[in-house]
């Protein structure tokens, strides 16, 4: 009958777009030496920033449509892949088979460099439990990291990694892929600040020395004592400015729809592991310095209850330095873009959880240890690094 026949018709159609997304990528996968390619899964945007990585290319033709896309993926999705980022591929898997390695450790050995032991630079191995998302407990175990400008940095969040001893080649590898996505963190804050008619280096003076944080999280396969509507972790959306996704082939992390291109604006859309691909998400505190013109969308990672192996998830997150004053971006935008600025910051309208979109007044230093000391909340007390006044917590 015609609803048979439609039905058909729908899934050859959706076939027909996977086959499609496919060929882009694996093309994309291979080099630069092709014409600039865009598409989506599921709505999320695929930009293809090959164009950007050279000098001055934001101002090619091939680098403006990159700009375009940057620009309208982050302020109506808040949350799209890049393809044609320039990280290789060796390093990629040089850096999945280190981090298997680490989490195939006894626990003994991984709690040996546990973040308790870390100090205030907050870095170091957590088990399951022990990291909290909006107030619910994360079931997944982690290894915190960053950039090491100075191993002897007293200031918070900096200071020296901690590395398993039984794993060597971690260290090689987490430094490598970090470089490379202190570049790519540089290279989309240029393509962000030149999309919302600013000059490319616009958000330079924040970012002289970013605050860069590495995290290698393992999730479990389902374990049943956490109740069956569990999540690996819950709905929540990230706090700085620009996180940097990789994830293994295993899946489960879905994002929140609240483009108003969408007749379900609450929809929950999957964010597969596409071949050659990272995924890009902004964070809240470019929201709220964007007038909301920028989103921080909210995600979540299910539970996989059939799965037998870990899933493997590595987000960088590229955030303004620690002393860098947070500086409002609106008073430099277009007239329209103020006049939208304006309506997101009015009552409830601008952020998906209703709170008000509104500057943070302070340093990112002061923002950012307002909202990590939630995450752990006894390794904060431990180590008294949220003596934070009322008036300098961050927009809540």
């Amino acid at each position: 009958d015609a609803s048979r026949e439609s039905m058909g018709m729908g899934v050859v159609t959706s076939w027909l777009v996977l086959v499609l997304v496919v060929l882009v990528l694996s093309r994309g996968a291979r080099g630069n030496d092709h014409p600039h390619q865009t598409c989506q899964v599921q709505g999320l945007p695929v930009i293809d920033i090959g164009p950007l990585l050279q000098s001055g290319g934001e101002r090619t033709p091939a680098g403006e449509q990159a700009v375009k896309e940057v620009g309208d993926a982050s302020q109506s999705f808040g949350f799209f892949y890049i393809t044609n980022h320039g990280v290789p591929e060796a390093l990629q898997e040089r850096l999945e088979r280190a981090s298997k390695a680490f989490f195939m450790l006894p626990p003994d050995r991984k709690r040996a460099i546990a973040m308790s032991t870390g100090g205030k630079a907050w870095r170091g191995y957590f088990s399951v439990g022990e990291e909290v998302t909006s107030g619910l407990v994360d079931q997944k175990e982690g290894l915190y990291l960053g950039v090491e400008k100075d191993a002897q940095d007293p200031r918070p969040l900096h200071g020296a990694n901690l590395y398993p001893k039984e794993v060597p080649e971690l260290r090689e590898a987490v430094e490598a892929y970090m470089k490379n996505m202190e570049s790519l963190g540089h290279v989309l804050m240029r393509a962000i600040s030149t999309s919302l008619g600013l000059q490319p280096e616009h958000f330079g003076d924040q970012f002289r020395e970013p605050l860069q944080l590495f995290r290698i999280f393992n999730y479990p396969p389902h374990d049943d004592r956490w109740g069956a509507d569990s999540w690996a972790v819950g709905e929540h959306s990230d706090y700085g400015y620009l996180t940097l996704l990789k994830q293994d082939n295993s899946g489960g992390l879905q994002v929140r729809n609240t483009s108003a291109v969408r007749s379900d604006p609450w929809a929950w859309i999957d964010v597969p592991p596409l071949p050659g691909t990272l995924v890009v998400n902004l964070g809240d505190a470019l929201e709220h310095n964007s007038g909301g013109l920028l989103r921080a969308t909210p995600h979540r990672v299910q539970q996989r209850r059939n799965a037998t192996e870990g899933r493997l998830s590595f987000p960088f997150f590229f955030d303004p330095s620690f002393d860098a004053e947070l500086k409002d971006v609106v008073p430099h935008l277009s007239p329209d873009l103020q006049a939208r600025a304006k309506f997101r910051r009015a009552a409830h309208s601008g952020r998906w959880d209703g709170k008000r979109v509104e500057v943070f007044q302070g340093t990112y230093g002061d923002y950012v240890l307002a909202k990590v000391s939630k995450v752990f909340p006894q390794l904060a007390e431990a180590n008294e690094i949220l003596r934070l006044k009322e008036s300098s917590e961050a927009p809540r």
